[in-house]
C-alpha cells in the first residue's frame, strides 16, 4: 500500500502503527521521525500540491482537519477521487480512535488495537497520579504571542494539563482555540506559562517577550520563573507523540509524583 500523509501528526500516527515504510511522500512540516526524511515532500500543509500527490498514484491519503485552513486539500482530494482518511482529533481518546480507522484501512487491525489499548493505559496511569494530587496549579498555555492565542476547553492541551497535575487556565471555554489579551491572563493570575508557538523554531521563543508585556512581571509565574518553553511537537500535534509531552509537562509540575511512571 502506498501512503500520503498530509500532516505531521498524521505522519506520526503511521510511524506508531508501524507502516511509515508505506509511506511514500509526506508534506513539508512532517521533521519525524528521521528515517523517513528522504521522501518527496508535497507541499506545507495548509498549501498542498495536489497535482503532486495525485501524480505519485497514492492508495490512501491520509488528510485531517487538524489545522484550520486544511479544508481545501480535502476538497481538490475530492475532485479528483483521490482515496482518502479525514481526521479531526480534538481529543486524547479521538487519537486512540484516529489509530484504529488508520489500522483497519490499511489491514493491520491487530496492531492498531494494541498500539490503542497501550496508548490508553498510559494515560490511565497518568490519570491514576494525578488523582491523588491535592494542590493543582494553573497553566496559561501560549500558542501564539501576538495576538495572544491559548487553547480552550475543547482541546488536548486541557486534558494533558489535568494528566499533569495541573489545569488549563481557560479550560472553562468550549472552544478549541482562543483569543485572549494581556488583561485577561494578568487578571487570572497563572501559576505557570508554557510556551508552544506554533510554527516557530524553539530556538526563537523568546520567554524575555512575556517579561515586557504591561503588568505581566507582577504575575506569579513571571516573579517565580515559571515561564516554560515547550516543543511544539510534544504539544500541539494531535499524536500518540502527546504522550511525550505529557510526560516533560508532569515532571515539570510534580516531579516526585510522577518519577516513577515509565513510558
Amino acid at each position: 500500500m502506498k501512503i500520503i500523509s498530509l500532516c505531521p501528526s498524521n505522519t506520526e500516527l503511521c510511524t506508531y502503527l508501524g507502516i511509515e515504510d508505506k509511506l511514500i511522500a509526506i508534506d513539508d512540516y512532517s521533521d519525524w521521525p528521521e528515517s523517513i526524511q528522504h521522501l518527496p515532500k508535497v507541499g506545507p500543509d495548509l498549501s498542498i500540491d495536489i497535482d503532486h500527490v495525485e501524480s505519485l498514484k497514492p492508495d490512501l491519503v491520509l488528510a485531517s482537519l487538524s489545522v484550520p485552513g486544511m479544508e481545501k486539500n480535502i476538497e481538490a482530494l475530492k475532485e479528483r477521487n483521490l482515496p482518502h482518511i479525514i481526521f479531526n482529533p480534538q481529543s486524547l481518546e479521538d487519537i486512540a480512535q484516529d489509530m484504529l480507522s488508520l489500522g483497519e484501512a490499511t489491514g493491520i487491525m491487530n496492531e492498531a488495537e494494541k498500539q490503542a489499548a497501550k496508548f490508553r493505559r498510559t494515560i490511565q496511569r497518568y490519570q491514576d497520579v494525578a488523582n491523588t494530587i491535592e494542590t493543582k496549579p494553573s497553566l496559561y498555555w501560549e500558542w501564539w504571542p501576538n495576538p495572544l492565542f491559548s487553547p480552550g476547553g475543547v482541546n488536548w492541551l486541557s486534558e494533558i494539563s489535568r494528566l499533569a497535575g495541573g489545569y488549563n487556565l481557560f479550560e472553562q471555554v468550549n472552544m478549541a482555540s482562543i483569543q485572549v489579551t494581556i488583561e485577561d491572563v494578568l487578571e487570572k493570575d497563572p501559576d505557570h506559562i508554557c510556551l508552544a508557538w506554533v510554527g516557530v523554531p524553539l530556538r526563537k521563543v523568546n520567554p524575555e517577550l512575556v517579561k515586557k508585556r504591561k503588568g505581566w512581571n507582577d504575575m506569579k509565574a513571571v516573579r517565580t520563573n515559571n515561564i516554560h518553553i515547550m516543543e511544539e511537537p510534544l504539544f500541539c500535534r494531535p499524536s500518540p507523540r502527546l504522550l511525550d509531552g505529557l510526560s516533560k509537562l508532569a515532571r515539570t509540575l510534580h516531579p516526585k509524583a510522577y518519577n516513577h511512571i515509565v513510558e
